[in-house]
């Protein structure tokens, strides 16, 4: 009973993931404003002047699946950076476990804070429910303009997804 009480639960938070439309490329990319983990507000549009802006979503800091996704990235920063790409994470956590993230893991990208879910909400990244945090999704932003878009974005294969939808680009 037990089982199927879960089951359906689980179907039905599936189905509830499954109605949000989801931000289309060639759509203009969100100018949103939120903290990093320092608490200083990031102005994604000023961001986006200075070149190709991957925005990736993750669910919660320091879990398994997200410190993978991290840490892809991180080890693949210098080439990423070599291409032209910045590197935004965001999820739902306080700007002070964003920072302690960010230094356990060494990650050289800022982590914004999006507490509010305002910038999820921007980006149409659906929340899951009850536990209120974003899915895995990523978003390469280019020319003020969405790019290329990963609804469901690899954790450790997080940097060889982004560059391989870089070279798709040009």
């Amino acid at each position: 009973m037990k089982k199927l009480l879960l089951a359906a639960l689980f179907m039905n938070l599936l189905s509830l993931i499954a109605r949000a439309e989801p931000l289309a490329v060639g759509a203009p990319a969100p100018v949103v404003t939120a903290p990093d983990q320092d608490g200083k507000p990031v102005v994604f549009g000023d961001v986006y002047a200075k070149g190709i802006t991957l925005v990736y979503f993750y669910p919660k800091a320091a879990t398994p699946g997200c410190t993978k996704e991290a840490c892809s990235l991180r080890d693949s920063y210098a080439g990423l950076a070599d291409k032209g790409i910045q590197i935004l994470g965001v999820s739902r956590d306080k700007p002070e476990a964003q920072k302690a993230f960010r230094d356990a893991q060494h990650l050289p990208f800022p982590l914004i804070a999006d507490t509010d879910g305002k910038v999820a909400e921007a980006f149409h990244v659906p929340m899951i429910p009850v536990v209120g945090v974003p899915l895995r999704q990523s978003f390469l932003i280019k020319d003020g303009k969405v790019a290329w878009i990963s609804l469901n974005a690899q954790t450790s294969g997080a940097a060889q997804e982004v560059s391989k939808a870089l070279e798709s680009l040009k």
